[in-house]
């Protein structure tokens, strides 16, 4: 399945919209914040969620189908239930960052 950068990247493309035209379109974001998102490296907000689908003619609902992170609120109420998950889930997160950094350097 597509991720929402993916999707939003795939939507952009059809529209014949350089990064630096979909961002100023949409505000003057910047062409580097949009890349980050189209990356995965990033999510919007609600409201550039909102102008992005305003801007590449779909509901925000059709956005929101590709966004495949998990619900935020899960997540807390998993780690308040067993604090334990929140120091698995920083150690995952903080490897994966090493990895990344490791990979950049080779």
């Amino acid at each position: 399945m597509k991720t929402l950068g993916q999707y939003i990247r795939e939507l952009r493309d059809q529209k014949d919209l350089s990064l630096r035209e979909f961002a100023d379109k949409l505000g003057g974001l910047s062409a580097a914040f949009l890349s980050d998102i189209e990356l995965g490296k990033r999510y919007p907000s609600e409201k550039v969620l909102s102008d992005m689908a305003r801007v590449l003619s779909v509901s925000v609902e059709d956005l929101r189908k590709y966004d495949n992170r998990p619900p935020i609120d899960d997540m807390k109420r998993i780690i308040q239930q067993n604090p334990q998950y929140g120091i698995v889930f920083r150690k995952a997160i903080n490897n994966q960052i090493d990895k990344i950094n490791k990979d950049k350097k080779n």
